[in-house]
This record gives structure tokens, C-alpha cells and sequence, in this order.
């Protein structure tokens, strides 16, 4: 499986960003899809995953302004950020788990994904 994401930018503080996450290979919709972060000097952090059945997870950081969804027939997996902070500059990264699915509470883990792309940018600043 390979991963391609894309969609960051430079953005303003309550401004809105949509990131995509594109997988090639037949078995998309059996993948549980996560996204993480990583700003300088830090670890990766999750952020929010969706499971093959369509049930999603966030942190609490974003909570409630990030929405992770997912398009199976185009194997996209798709990150919509509003009201981004400055906090939230980052690296973004998506990362699949292949079968056996993980459950729902280990995909806060990065060690539960199988597969990683390359991340995107996304810089909020004033």
C-alpha cells in the first residue's frame, strides 16, 4: 500500500484547512486510516482515525473542529481542520492499518499502523 498526502498550507488562526490522504491498492475500505502530527523537536501526535466500519476516535486537542471521513471509492481519507491555532503547525501525517484491524482504542498508538506517507505541512500563523 502506498500513501499519498496532501492539502497543507499556510493558514491564519480560526481559518479552515482540508487535508487529503489517498491509498492505492484494491482493499481500502477493509483499512482502519489514522492521522498524526509532529511539530519540531516533538513526537508524533495522534489526532484523529477512522476504522474500516466508519467509526472515528479524535484528540482531545481537536476535538469538535477537526473531522476525519472518508471517501472508499476514491481511497481518499480526508482531514477537515477548522478553526486551526497556532498550536496546531505541524507535520501531518496519514497512516493505514492493514488486517487484522487494530480495535478502535490502539489506533491512538502509531505502532498499530502498518503503513505511513509522507507528511504535509500546515503552518497557522498571523
Amino acid at each position: 500500500v502506498q500513501l499519498q498526502a496532501s492539502g497543507g498550507g499556510l493558514v491564519q488562526p480560526g481559518g479552515s484547512l482540508k487535508l487529503s490522504c489517498t491509498a492505492s491498492g484494491r482493499t481500502f475500505r477493509s483499512y482502519n486510516m489514522g492521522w498524526f502530527r509532529q511539530a519540531p523537536g516533538k513526537e508524533h501526535d495522534f489526532v484523529a482515525a477512522i476504522r474500516y466500519n466508519g467509526h472515528t476516535l479524535y484528540a482531545d486537542s481537536v476535538k469538535g473542529r477537526f473531522t476525519i471521513s472518508r471517501d472508499i471509492a476514491k481511497n481518499t481519507v480526508y482531514l477537515q481542520m477548522n478553526n486551526l491555532k497556532p498550536e496546531d503547525t505541524a507535520v501531518y501525517l496519514c497512516a493505514a492499518d492493514a488486517p487484522p484491524q487494530s480495535i478502535l482504542s490502539s489506533l491512538y498508538n502509531r505502532d498499530a499502523y502498518d503503513y505511513w506517507a509522507q507528511g504535509t505541512q500546515v503552518t497557522v500563523s498571523s
